[in-house]
């Protein structure tokens, strides 16, 4: 919400286009294209356009009584169904330099283009236009680049040294990008980082690099990190034996990871078929592993502020991993082979770009076949609507 000195300072500016200012609300029709034009915002400002109700175009007071009935008037026009979709804006009182005013904020939309009565509306300088088809055109490009998938989001506030590009330098950039080419097009860091999808044109960071490159990710997405727990017991009210917060970028993240499930996998001897030199694993570490980073992979980090968990307990192993199934996977085809899809694409790719995904959609497979092979009982799969439960047993 824009503050008095911001408002002040649009209520004068008559060359800005995202101003409008209304004497009274005689003409409904004028302020609910303004609030379309707004919603559109095809000058790409991505910031809110303002009504001013009750000041005349040059910005003078026009001494309008500003009643709880009139702001509750133009409150309801948000959703009176002539403009679709829905705006968002406020609607309050402030006083100006004086003078009492209704002040409309409203948000530019993630979903343009927005038509009242079926009509685009824009900004075009200072005045209102119906769009032309270009225009809408743009207005559309628009809505599909705010339908990209979340980890292509760019994180408002975060810049390049939030990212630790040393990684990206030396371990991602030589991995994806073969050396010939690399020499060949001398391009810069940013430039390199762009290519590959991890800054917007503004240089703005996106979800993914804060969580591949990011020195911090956790300052950025809540839920970037793993939670491992290790219980003396079989229920969660057991005493604790060791817990431990695994975060940091993601190939460090993933190392240190793979450094904890080795550290709590128990070998004992193997009896069977007359044999005592066969060390067996009371979990066999692929299948752990693989199940982990499915955990870091496929988790909503959106919606959910909770890190995916590991709970180790004396006759099994819990991964909780927040966020149900997504797009073509759901709780009827979990787990089946050769059903896969992707929330995080671009964080897939740099998992394999990594070397921490050999081949997409075969976490699950392997996992599977590797407790077989150890003797564990077969693994446990359970698909809710916001997250996925993968239960190993232990060996006996």
């Amino acid at each position: 919400m824009l503050n008095d000195q911001e408002l002040s300072a649009l209520l004068i500016d008559a060359e800005s286009d995202r101003v409008e200012r209304k004497a009274s609300i005689a003409n409904r029709d004028r302020i609910l294209q303004a609030i379309c034009a707004f919603a559109n915002d095809l000058p790409d400002h991505r910031q809110p356009g303002v009504v001013f109700v009750g000041v005349r175009d040059d910005g003078t007071c026009a001494n309008l009584a500003i009643t709880d009935e009139l702001l509750r008037t133009l409150a309801a026009m948000r959703s009176d169904g002539n403009i679709l979709p829905f705006p968002t804006m406020t609607v309050q009182k402030r006083v100006l330099a004086g003078c009492e005013v209704a002040v409309i904020e409203v948000e530019p939309s993630f979903t343009p283009p927005v038509r009242y009565e079926g009509r685009i509306w824009i900004r075009v300088g200072p005045r209102r236009a119906i769009a032309t088809a270009e225009e809408e055109r743009r207005l559309t490009e628009k809505r599909r680049a705010g339908d990209l998938p979340f980890d292509r989001h760019v994180v408002t506030g975060a810049c390049l040294n939030d990212l630790n590009l040393l990684v990206f330098e030396s371990m991602y950039l030589p991995s994806a990008v073969p050396a010939d080419v690399l020499e060949a097009n001398n391009r810069s860091t940013i430039q390199q980082l762009t290519s590959l999808h991890f800054l917007a044109p503004d240089g703005t960071p996106n979800v993914a690099a804060l969580l591949v490159f990011g020195k911090d990710p956790v300052a950025w997405i809540p839920g970037a990190y793993v939670q491992f727990v290790r219980f003396e017991g079989m229920e969660i009210t057991d005493p604790i034996r060791h817990q431990k917060e695994i975060s940091g970028p993601l190939p460090e993240m993933l190392r240190v990871l793979d450094e904890v499930l080795d550290a709590n996998i128990s070998v004992a001897i193997d009896v069977r078929g007359g044999s005592t030199d066969t060390k067996r694993p009371d979990y066999p570490h692929v299948a752990l592993q693989q199940l982990a980073r499915n955990a870091v992979l496929h988790r909503d980090y959106q919606t959910s502020h909770a890190p995916a968990r590991i709970y180790w307990f004396s006759d099994r192993v819990e991964l909780h991993s927040p966020g149900g199934p997504y797009g073509q996977v759901n709780a009827d085809n979990f787990g089946q082979p050769g059903v896969t899809d992707y929330r995080n694409p671009l964080l897939a790719e740099a998992m394999k770009v990594l070397g921490f995904v050999q081949r997409f959609g075969l976490g699950i497979p392997l996992s599977r076949r590797e407790l077989e092979k150890n003797g564990n009982p077969p693994l446990e799969l359970v698909a809710g609507p916001s997250s996925v439960l993968a239960t190993l047993r232990r060996a006996t």
